[in-house]
């Protein structure tokens, strides 16, 4: 057994991550991916419909709005309630479970913006050594 499938083994789960087959992986990709990370913050802050999220999320095409948002209703992160109105009102919510991921998630990307100034002099250390060479 790898280490990946010991740890999983002593912890009790009945998925693990780091094993090719294990159907966590696409729920991952779907929350850690850029649309749906910034999707899944910006409904944070409470329900909106398609458009409005649209412009929440800067730089989102319609067409990867659309598809990050059925992957994460699929998932079970986000509720889609459609309005018998005309025209037709979409609502989009984090389900509890959504809810539960996106203030984990929110917490990495606050941290990861309160560091920066850390990250990006990295970046200029590293580059400086690559283009020294």
């Amino acid at each position: 057994m790898d280490t990946s499938q010991e740890r999983a083994a002593e912890q009790d789960l009945p998925f693990n991550v780091f094993a090719k087959a294990c159907p966590s992986r696409g729920t991952l990709e779907h929350v850690t991916g850029r649309w749906g990370a910034l999707t899944l913050g910006a409904l944070h802050e409470g329900a909106l419909r398609f458009n409005e999220l649209r412009r929440r999320v800067d730089g989102v095409s319609e067409k990867m709005l659309s598809q990050t948002l059925h992957a994460l209703e699929r998932d079970g992160l986000v509720h889609r309630e459609a309005q018998p109105t005309n025209p037709p009102r979409v609502d989009y919510e984090l389900t509890p479970l959504g809810q539960e991921v996106a203030t984990r998630l929110l917490g990495l990307i606050h941290f990861l913006e309160g560091r920066m100034d850390d990250v990006l002099a990295a970046r200029e250390r590293y580059d400086d050594t690559r283009g020294a060479r």
